[in-house]
């Protein structure tokens, strides 16, 4: 092979490399990402969550499945997107996490999203042990379709927008574990303040379910608690 052709070869790899790049340069690409990380779901559940309208949330789809991925499945007229692997979701978490410790702008830009709600953190192993003990009682905070797609078991579900009228189905003396879609995820954050404002011992995973599931911790899907 000539100079040329390996030249050639090496530039439509790298190419090949860029395409991926390019289709996670969008921050609400990485949203979309980050709900597929939770489970299946419709284009339409998509937009609604990401809060873009239809024809933008199609077109950021399309994008991320022409990089392979998101994968889907047709159910009649809709078409149901989920992540083309755990290897695209090990890529998010590790694409956060490079950039938090590598840019100086994400640490700032974290704290102004999720605010400081002064809970102790815990890590997946210590919750699991607080929990064989009898000394919490987990929380899930997201959205019921999340829950019912995978959850820790065990876990309660309450969403956070229901949270303030249904905190009397937590128990008052236990503490509470709280957790919702992963590390930058701000429901667990607000659920926190909420809790420990009316009185109650919350604390928080110091992550969430995405990191949960790529640890290959049991997850229990259905049954609402």
């Amino acid at each position: 092979m000539s100079g040329h052709t390996v030249a050639g070869a090496k530039a439509q790899l790298y190419d090949a490399f860029a395409a991926g790049g390019k289709a996670l340069a969008s921050g609400k690409r990485l949203e979309l990402l980050d709900l597929l990380a939770q489970g299946e779901r419709t284009v339409d559940a998509l937009a609604k969550a990401a809060g873009l309208n239809l024809t933008t949330a199609s077109a950021h789809l399309q994008t991320l499945k022409q990089a392979g991925f998101v994968a889907t499945r047709r159910e009649g007229v809709r078409i149901h997107y989920r992540l083309a692997g755990d290897d695209v979701a090990r890529l998010f978490v590790l694409l956060r996490k490079v950039t938090e410790a590598h840019q100086a702008a994400v640490p700032a830009a974290r704290h102004a999203y999720l605010g400081d709600d002064g809970a102790t953190e815990v890590t997946r192993e210590e919750l699991r042990a607080r929990v064989a003990a009898g000394r919490a009682v987990v929380l899930d905070v997201r959205p019921v379709a999340e829950y019912l797609a995978g959850h820790i078991p065990g876990a309660l579900s309450i969403p956070v927008d229901e949270l303030a009228e249904r905190i009397g189905e937590l128990p008052e003396e236990t503490e509470i574990v709280v957790y919702c879609r992963g590390e930058y995820c701000v429901l667990a954050h607000d659920a926190v303040r909420l809790l420990t404002g009316r009185g109650r011992r919350a604390i928080r995973l110091n992550d969430g379910m995405l990191e949960w599931r790529l640890a290959d911790l049991p997850v229990d899907a259905g049954n609402l608690g």
